[in-house]
């Protein structure tokens, strides 16, 4: 039962940073601030109470509208919550109370907050980077030692270069920008969590991702452009807990050939 209880704990966890991942990710690449001002309605700037700011109970009991104005408010904000809430709680199924949970909750973290921003802005920004970095290698350092954390930094030096590599071919066969410099930072932060290997073999598994909707989006919309972010953060997240090792992809090309 105690299992259950957890479980039912970090999905609260999740849900409840997932709201403020999502203010983050909306605000921080406007240059606004973090707290002011406080939550409010976008349609007629009703300052939320503490009951309107539950996550995704809110919504069920306000009925999906805003408790003044009645503007509907977005499905999107209860399923994101939803969704963070459910990573948090699959962390903590797949890893219990280790120190590889901290990591991964960290790096989850990262992810949501990017997701938001570069979907709705096509910015990553580098304060988010920035602050993530620092705080897994710290975490990396204190868990695994300075051998770890150095053989990391190493990873995050060989998967930026690959993904700048990588956008300068795409720039050069497409004729305009193809990727952000926001993506190349991505995935040294990306090398930096899974080693380098992991990392590149990421860059796969967003383009099989991507690829489908990015389809469905250029036949409706030719000038429409889809951001990468979202989708290396995907296929970063599904290594990460279905905590795939190198060797066993290795293996896995060995028996296809």
């Amino acid at each position: 039962m105690m299992i259950v209880y957890y479980s039912i704990c970090f999905f609260i966890l999740g849900s409840i940073l997932g709201s403020f991942y999502n203010v983050v990710g909306y605000r921080l690449p406007k240059g606004e601030s973090l707290l002011f001002p406080s939550s409010h309605c976008t349609n007629c700037n009703h300052k939320l109470m503490p009951w309107e700011l539950v996550p995704i109970f809110s919504f069920i009991f306000l009925g999906g509208k805003c408790s003044k104005c009645k503007q509907k408010i977005s499905l999107f904000y209860p399923l994101f919550e939803t969704v963070s809430g459910l990573l948090f709680m699959i962390s903590f199924l797949i890893f219990g109370f280790s120190y590889e949970l901290i990591i991964c909750l960290t790096f989850i973290s990262l992810i949501l907050i990017i997701t938001i921003s570069d979907y709705n802005y096509m910015i990553i920004c580098d304060e988010v980077l920035i602050f993530f970095s620092i705080l897994l290698c710290i975490e990396i350092f204190f868990i695994y030692g300075y051998k770890v954390l150095l053989y990391r930094l190493l990873s995050a030096l060989i998967a930026g270069v690959v993904m700048f590599l990588i956008k300068k071919l795409g720039d050069f066969l497409f004729k305009k920008e193809s990727m952000g410099g926001g993506d190349i930072k991505l995935l040294a932060i990306l090398g930096l969590t899974l080693g380098w290997p992991l990392a590149l073999i990421s860059i796969f598994f967003a383009s099989v991702i991507g690829l489908p909707l990015a389809l469905i989006i250029c036949l409706r919309n030719k000038e429409h452009i889809l951001p990468f972010g979202p989708f290396l953060g995907a296929s970063a997240i599904l290594i990460l807990l279905s905590k795939i090792d190198i060797n066993q992809v290795l293996d896995f090309f060995t028996i296809i050939k």
